[in-house]
């Protein structure tokens, strides 16, 4: 697994070959079997034969010796010599057992060799069981892979299994070692006296946490007071993880091998055991905490006058849900509504001023699923943002850019501190250009003149084209233009939300990066910086393992999707083109958000349709018909495929015969299924 970083030695690497020929990549191996080793910097990839891949898996972080000549735009050919670090060194799968051998069958997609594992490790598990294993040694002369089994899995139901299988195969672990749990488990929650006298208290001030109702870890609370120069001081006060967890501790590596916690429909695998997330650094109502914080001082015009950063004890007089704030902004009536009130109006300010300082007002749409007590979906909800939420957010979003503006200015020897910037670069011509293209299609404009005008274009085109046929495509292929975010000790920025600078500091409780901000900003408030050489390393390993997190929870929100869907085989639905290909297009369910693939090869009794990659059609050859993205359509459900977690829909001619909606209320079937079941 990712929290081992496993290194190996070298497999055989010829000492007579120059190194300029060895490269160091990732390695990407293809369901055929194929590898390609991903070299950063590197137009194309460096293809390697199943016999070439030493003792790498896939996803492993290798090195590639060339082993023909280098021909600038083809593909060059090469051979494994070195295994950097192992991407994961757990896998699920079934069990050969005999009498006197036992063998780990691997069940990933990718293809993996056999672990040979020893009777003394097989941990109660018996021919046929599915369990988790580990990869424990291959040297040289072994040959297979030898490992042992952790775990016999016994789940519940198929979909508890598909979920963690998801996990491991996204090089997440399913539970933390006995020695990380022991260590949480010692930790004390009194409050004591030395650590009082090291902090501000604000335990007298009105605090209140904004979460979502069944949210069980709170990270971050606000305070609000009237002072006495009739400011308003506003605290944005966030959990202490770096106060219990300390470096080179269990926990700390732990928690650095994740980097992140993982949010699935039916579960959360988080970065920290329960006794750090759930109780010592849950800001939960009417208990002591210690918290990090960032407080303001704040006139009436909503300008923030004074600025102070450091540890503080608070202690949350109530819990609030996004739901119960939204009323309260609603109607103006409520516990606590006038500081409820009175944040809004602020909060509201500083959006305002966001989008006219150049931030980009993409939208988003969340979509939560309705589970039975078996994590089955019987319904789907899509939530949207509103000024509850937005609420929390601005003052979030304020903490974060004032924290990276503070250590962004301190210098060590001339030097910055090296930091975990948030940042997010500007789009690439190369992705830009043919989006404003399309969008002027559509009569809409893009001033080019320089990154902020551009911006403003953005954020024109977002607020013209709401509720016009063309608004779901221009906004998907808005968002795809964007670059991603990363953290990096080289602040360029995040152009997403206009700031010169920004971090993340206000969810240790599950993203690594914050828990190294606050280290960092107590060695600068202590004027002690320690600089940390292995920053950008990091960084990158948080990087990597946020985009592992977000990819597996994109697999299982397709499960969920593939799952409630297979109660409405057979049945149409109102749908969007969402994307288009070659080999067919995408289409989503307007009231569930289900995305399946329609076919070219269905299509092709109407006519021959190709692709038409710069209008983002399908085109008929001889009609002329446009299956365009953004285009609605009527599908129908005919095939759910839970283990590729795949929809296939049909298209329905819009004089079709009759039709059957369903929507995103609770799945009637589903619900006396499971009540049958029971």
């Amino acid at each position: 697994m990712k929290q081992s970083k496993q290194r190996t030695q070298k497999t055989g690497s010829p000492k007579n070959k120059s190194s300029k020929n060895i490269l160091t990549g990732k390695l990407d191996i293809s369901r055929s079997g194929m590898g390609y080793v991903i070299v950063e910097g590197q137009e194309t990839d460096v293809m390697v034969k199943p016999h070439n891949f030493a003792k790498a898996f896939h996803g492993d972080t290798v090195k590639v010796r060339l082993t023909g000549p280098v021909i600038p735009g083809k593909r060059a050919e090469g051979e494994v010599t070195d295994v950097v670090e192992r991407n994961q060194d757990e896998f699920i799968g079934r069990m050969q057992v005999s009498k006197n051998v036992a063998f780990f069958i691997p069940g990933s997609e990718k293809p993996l060799p056999d672990f040979y594992i020893p009777q003394d490790k097989l941990n109660g598990a018996v021919d046929g069981s599915k369990v988790l294993a580990k990869l424990t040694q291959w040297n040289d002369e072994d040959k297979k892979p030898i490992g042992e089994v952790l775990q016999v899995l016994t789940a519940k139901n198929e979909s508890d299994m598909a979920m963690k299988e998801i996990l491991i195969e996204a090089g997440f672990p399913l539970s933390f070692e006995d020695a990380v749990l022991k260590e949480a488990a010692d930790l004390s929650d009194k409050i004591t006296r030395e650590e009082e006298k090291k902090r501000r208290d604000c335990r007298d001030i009105l605090t209140f946490t904004i979460d979502p109702a069944d949210a069980k870890d709170f990270d971050d609370a606000i305070s609000i007071r009237n002072l006495d120069n009739s400011y308003y001081e506003i605290g944005v006060h966030i959990a202490d993880v770096s106060h219990f967890v300390q470096p080179g501790s269990k926990l700390d590596a732990a928690a650095y091998a994740r980097a992140t916690s993982v949010y699935l429909p039916d579960r959360v695998n988080p970065m920290l055991p329960e006794r750090i997330s759930n109780e010592l650094c849950s800001l939960r109502p009417n208990e002591d905490k210690y918290t990090f914080s960032a407080v303001f001082q704040i006139n009436h015009k909503g300008e923030i006058m004074h600025k102070w950063i450091g540890r503080t004890l608070i202690h949350s007089d109530h819990r609030f849900t996004y739901e119960e704030v939204q009323e309260i902004i609603e109607t103006k009536d409520g516990t606590h509504h006038k500081p409820i009130l009175l944040l809004n109006q602020l909060a509201q300010g500083f959006r305002k001023q966001r989008f006219k300082h150049g931030a980009i007002n993409f939208s988003s749409q969340e979509v939560r699923f309705q589970l039975d007590e078996d994590g089955k979906p019987i319904g789907i909800v899509v939530k949207e943002s509103k000024e509850a939420h937005q609420l929390i957010e601005e003052f979030m979003l304020l903490a974060n850019r004032t924290i990276a503006e503070y250590v962004s200015k301190i210098k060590i020897n001339k030097l910055p501190v090296p930091f975990p910037y948030r940042i997010h670069d500007t789009p690439t011509e190369e992705k830009l250009l043919p989006f404003v293209a399309f969008a002027r299609k559509f009569g809409y404009k893009f001033d080019m003149k320089s990154e902020k005008e551009v911006a403003g274009s953005f954020n024109k085109l977002l607020k013209d084209v709401q509720g016009k046929p063309e608004q779901h495509v221009l906004e998907q292929l808005g968002i795809r233009t964007m670059a991603k975010a990363v953290y990096t000790t080289t602040n360029i920025g995040h152009y997403g939300l206009g700031f010169e600078n920004y971090c993340h500091f206000t969810s240790p409780i599950r993203r690594y990066p914050d828990v190294i901000v606050h280290r960092v900003l107590q060695q600068c408030l202590d004027k002690d910086v320690k600089p940390d050489t292995q920053m950008e390393q990091k960084c990158k390993h948080c990087s990597d393992n946020e985009r592992a997190a977000m990819e597996a929870e994109r697999a299982g929100n397709k499960y969920k999707q593939v799952e409630y869907m297979k109660e409405f085989l057979g049945d149409e639905f109102d749908a969007i083109i969402s994307g288009v290909s070659g080999f067919g297009f995408w289409a989503e369910t307007v009231d569930q958000k289900c995305e399946g693939l329609v076919s070219v090869r269905d299509l092709s009794e109407y006519d021959d349709f190709r692709l038409d990659e710069a209008d983002y059609s399908l085109v008929g050859q001889r009609s002329k018909f446009r299956f365009r993205m953004g285009d609605k359509v009527r599908i129908k459900v005919v095939a759910a495929h839970l283990t590729k977690r795949q929809l296939d829909y049909e298209w329905v001619k819009p004089a079709g015969g009759k039709t059957t909606k369903a929507s995103a209320k609770p799945n009637e079937k589903a619900v006396k299924k499971s009540a049958k079941k029971k």
